[in-house]
């Protein structure tokens, strides 16, 4: 148990997972998790798609459904059924775009956790960051460079049809919408895949990941801006007079979710590389309190008070022969009342050390993070070399760590 702030601090039960993660196209850390329908598992990997994706694949359908009846008006109500069969074609692209990024990952040996098919396209989330700026290049520019290619079969396949059919309205959509993809992606500001580019390219210049980070973070920032303004002024200008007010509102709220996704995709990119540089300086030994050992009978009163004259941060359980058998809670401390706590042993508030919540003093990193995920707890024995108390880590302490490595502080 920790014993400084026991008063109005919560305390989380989880592990940190290694970072912020921003909403782009890949990010590290943090466990698996269900977050959709599971598609199937190219080369292994579980493909997601998020209930967003339903969102999105309504609203194609509903553009794109008052486009084909203008185009193809003896569709009638078929034009909607048709519109679905883009969407789903569409995803198929953004999919093959992603397995693109992840045959690379797998590739290298980064590891690729999962892709999501969600609102605005695909995330494929690989486990560890490239190791030089040439790889981090050829991870990010695989991905446009597929739709590129994608654009290209389609504008061949369309060179086969009748345009004003409903193939080549399919394919002539397909082809479009695979180079608005990859030119959209190849914009050079985080997270996109040219911010990934700019960053790799300002990397190897500088030689300094996070100088790389930094600037196309910033340039993400300004992509982000100018997609909020240029977007509905740019659809505005080619709308003409007929153009509706729903259609403007659509143009605007798209634009405003866009350029929230870029903007916070940015800001997360600085934090996960702040908390990259943070990770190698993360030590146990440099958090670990001061612990004060007592029997499970010893009344929680009395703990508390040989852990303020000590000046200790932690209450340690040990058997009769001294060996630590279970850690006091400082969650069930809170919840005990200054006048039970007399009468309150503080066996009643322990838990058993159980293997995994025993840290040895030299963990740092990222093998800190992996023993946190592997064990959560509030609070964790620290042993030295020989296998004796060195102190107790507590995980709101390693929290404010890394939240203070995160905001720059």
């Amino acid at each position: 148990m920790t014993v400084s702030d026991t008063r109005g601090q919560q305390t989380s039960e989880q592990p940190p997972s290694g970072g912020a993660a921003p909403p782009g196209k890949r990010t590290p850390g943090g466990p698996e998790q269900r977050s959709g329908i599971l598609m199937g598992r190219p080369f292994g990997v579980p493909v997601y798609v998020t209930p967003s994706w339903f969102v999105i694949a309504a609203l194609i359908t509903w553009i794109f459904g008052g486009q084909l009846d203008r185009v193809l008006p003896e569709l009638g109500g078929t034009r909607y059924l048709v519109s679905l069969s883009f969407a789903i074609a569409f995803y198929a692209s953004v999919l093959v775009h992603e397995l693109a990024h992840t045959v690379v990952a797998l590739h290298y040996r980064l590891g690729v956790r999962r892709i999501q098919l969600q609102f605005f396209g695909g995330v494929s989330e690989i486990e560890k960051e490239a190791e030089s700026p040439g790889r981090e290049f050829w991870l990010a520019f695989v991905g446009p460079l597929l739709s590129l290619v994608l654009g290209g079969v389609f504008f061949l396949a369309v060179r086969l049809v009748e345009l004003a059919t409903v193939p080549g309205v399919l394919l002539t959509g397909l082809m479009v919408s695979n180079l608005v993809v990859a030119a959209f992606n190849l914009l050079p500001g985080l997270p996109l895949d040219g911010g990934r580019m700019l960053r790799a390219v300002v990397w190897g210049i500088t030689g300094r990941p996070m100088a790389g980070t930094v600037a196309a973070a910033w340039v993400g920032r300004a992509l982000a801006i100018a997609v909020l303004i240029g977007l509905p002024l740019y659809s505005a200008s080619r709308g003409g007079p007929d153009r509706s007010t729903t259609e403007t509102m659509i143009d605007a709220v798209l634009a405003a979710v866009l350029a929230a996704i870029i903007w916070n995709g940015a800001g997360g990119s600085i934090r996960n590389a702040r908390l990259k540089e943070a990770l190698p300086q993360l030590r146990v030994r440099d958090l670990a309190r001061r612990a004060v050992e007592v029997t499970a009978d010893t009344p929680l009163g009395e703990a508390l008070r040989r852990a303020r004259e000590a000046e200790a941060g932690a209450v340690l359980v040990v058997d009769g022969r001294g060996e630590p058998i279970g850690l006091v809670r400082e969650s069930a401390v809170r919840e005990v009342p200054e006048h039970r706590r007399p009468w309150v042993a503080v066996g009643a508030l322990t838990r058993d050390l159980e293997p995994g919540l025993r840290l040895a003093f030299d963990l740092t990193g990222e093998d800190l993070l992996k023993a946190l995920r592997a064990t959560p707890a509030s609070e964790y024995l620290v042993v030295g070399p020989d296998g004796s108390a060195y102190g107790v880590v507590a995980l709101s302490d390693i929290e404010r760590r890394l939240s203070a490595a995160v905001a720059g502080r």
